[in-house]
């Protein structure tokens, strides 16, 4: 395998005219062609017109583009070509709503997105279809979570069984030496080992969705927009004339679309009503099932407080009597905040850190990294501290490990400690 140099390769453009422009109709930035070789240079036919771009390109590695229909991937795909790698896209198809749920899932037109940004990069594109990867490895992972009664993340389980899961394999398969994807994170490839930390722009890190990811996995993938800010990805995106440029990010589940969670949920696992009950035991009212709230949560549970300017969360879920548990937001309600918590089936990306140590915990994405003390708990798992008690964290979720900007690895809450 060829590890991408730590080099900026220079493309040089014989620009055309303003005259020329203004007679043929040629486009700005002339697209770009991908070339099979080292050190080609070709000249570009350019649409309509009698005139041509010259360009030296050299060839680095072999890459497999996640194109998603998004503007991230989008210029990810574009980058890659600017440093010379040898580029094909694809689009994973992992989801088209069969069942009918309420929501939008835009897939068609995310694959003809993907593709027409293809088409204008001169890339070749294709779509690979691991539906019935996604659907045993995350969907089943997802419902079964719910199900047991924890809180899941699909996003982080797509991205190590799907994305650098059954996708690597099929670049394996195909010849590709690399898969990249328009995550907001950075990857330094070592002569051993590769390490990954925190994207650029601190508001769309997205390296807490990577922390389950296998140091072999990492060694294999690319994330050419994680050094750069999400405006300037935009910006990028619309001086290559690219038709995702003002496309919205999409908010929804992993390669799902616009589905709520809720009616996800609720077209596979049944309700199971249960009563609405504060500490003290008192009935407040009827929840329709515990899978559809998470610890924390504020919305939907249609109990008034009676409370100037004070709202229930939930603070307890007891599968046993079906009864979910609110109380107010307040520093000191009982079961919201954690001093610490056990964290099992752990993935090291690096190799594990001398015990104790002082890491940085992130619970949730979006969350900064608390400061913490882990210790080793003998059985692959670990106890965690943190220096600052944390608010409603549920069994199931995500813990990342850091270490300053790198990502050290992840694992599953399995037990939440709360202060005596």
């Amino acid at each position: 395998m060829r590890a991408p140099p730590d080099v900026n390769l220079i493309y040089t453009f014989v620009q055309f005219s303003a005259e020329l422009r203004e007679r043929h109709g040629c486009r700005a930035i002339p697209k770009l062609y991908r070339i099979a070789g080292r050190n080609a240079v070709r000249p570009l036919a350019c649409p309509g017109a009698a005139c041509s771009l010259l360009y030296s390109k050299k060839v680095m590695a072999k890459v497999l583009s996640a194109m998603s229909g998004g503007v991230d991937s989008s210029v990810a795909t574009a980058l890659l070509l600017e440093q010379g790698h040898e580029v094909t896209g694809a689009y994973m198809k992992n989801w088209i709503n069969e069942d009918n749920i309420a929501g939008d899932c835009p897939w068609m037109q995310d694959i003809e997105d993907a593709r027409a940004v293809a088409d204008l990069l001169g890339v070749e594109f294709r779509v690979v279809n691991l539906m019935r990867d996604y659907r045993s490895r995350v969907v089943e992972y997802l419902l079964e979570g719910y199900r047991s009664g924890v809180t899941p993340n699909p996003d982080v389980m797509c991205n190590r069984e799907i994305k650098f899961g059954a996708f690597l394999n099929y670049a394996h398969e195909h010849g590709f030496e690399y898969v990249a994807t328009g995550h907001y994170a950075q990857v330094e490839h070592g002569p051993e080992r590769s390490r990954i930390s925190r994207g650029l722009d601190p508001g769309k890190d997205q390296t807490y969705f990577l922390s389950l990811l296998r140091q072999e996995q990492a060694r294999h993938a690319l994330f050419p927009i994680g050094g750069i800010l999400k405006a300037e990805v935009r910006t990028k995106a619309a001086a290559l004339g690219l038709s995702t440029a003002a496309k919205k990010d999409s908010q929804g589940i992993c390669f799902i679309g616009q589905v709520r969670m809720s009616d996800f949920l609720r077209a596979y696992v049944p309700d199971a009503p249960g009563p609405i009950v504060s500490q003290e035991g008192k009935e407040l009212g009827e929840h329709r099932g515990l899978h559809l709230y998470t610890l924390g949560q504020r919305k939907g549970l249609c109990v008034p407080s009676n409370s100037y300017r004070e709202a229930y969360v939930v603070v307890e879920k007891r599968p046993a009597t079906r009864e979910l548990v609110v109380a107010f937001d307040r520093p000191d309600t009982a079961h919201l905040y954690s001093a610490g918590c056990t964290t099992g089936s752990i993935t090291w990306l690096q190799l594990p850190p001398a015990w104790p140590a002082r890491l940085d915990i992130q619970p949730r994405y979006r969350c900064p990294g608390q400061p913490s003390l882990v210790e080793d708990a003998g059985d692959g798992s670990v106890h965690i501290t943190f220096d600052t008690p944390q608010r409603a964290i549920a069994p199931g979720q995500i813990c990342a490990f850091y270490r300053g900007p790198e990502l050290l690895g992840g694992g599953i809450f399995r037990q939440i400690h709360y202060p005596s």
